[in-house]
């Protein structure tokens, strides 16, 4: 879609012939895909930093603590706990990140009628002001976790992430 400072910017011309439905499809995968890299890119941050949950993944004492960050701690965790995660997460998508009710004002509007955090009193060029930043902030986020993945397979130091 058309974002500043680039405008219109479509390089795999996956919009060429395009009805508004698929734009639709694009744009809430776009935005489900920013959302999850926005959660990704803090979380690989906070648990470089030391952060980590208190107590036990497990039964037999493994401890958050213990868990390696980025990607070698899908090696590290119990298999259980890695099932569970893909569990929740698919719970949460065949059944919570959707637009249950209807009621959605746009694409990846997700409130349901019932969480709104102050969305309903802004006028309609803040909504577009807001709706471009979260956009603008997970296209971002996207080729940060990808960064920070890449860096990760070759190693070395980043200034406020540290050693990968």
């Amino acid at each position: 879609g058309v974002q500043p400072p680039l405008g219109f910017f479509d390089p795999l011309g996956m919009l060429e012939d395009a009805d508004q439905e698929r734009f639709d499809r694009l744009r809430y995968v776009e935005i489900k895909h920013g959302r999850i890299c926005q959660l990704a890119f803090l979380g690989n941050i906070i648990t470089r930093a030391g952060v980590h949950l208190p107590g036990d993944i497990d039964y037999s004492g493994t401890s958050f603590d213990s868990i390696p960050d980025g990607w070698a701690a899908v090696g590290a965790m119990p298999e259980a706990g890695l099932l569970q995660i893909i569990a929740f997460v698919g719970l949460l998508e065949l059944f919570v990140m959707k637009d249950v009710t209807g009621e959605g004002e746009f694409v990846g509007d997700f409130r349901n009628g019932s969480l709104d955090f102050g969305w309903d009193t802004f006028d309609e060029e803040t909504k577009l002001q807001k709706r471009a930043i979260e956009l603008n902030n997970g296209r971002a986020a996207q080729f940060g976790i990808l960064g920070l993945m890449v860096h990760e397979q070759l190693g070395g130091s980043i200034p406020l992430v540290g050693e990968m």
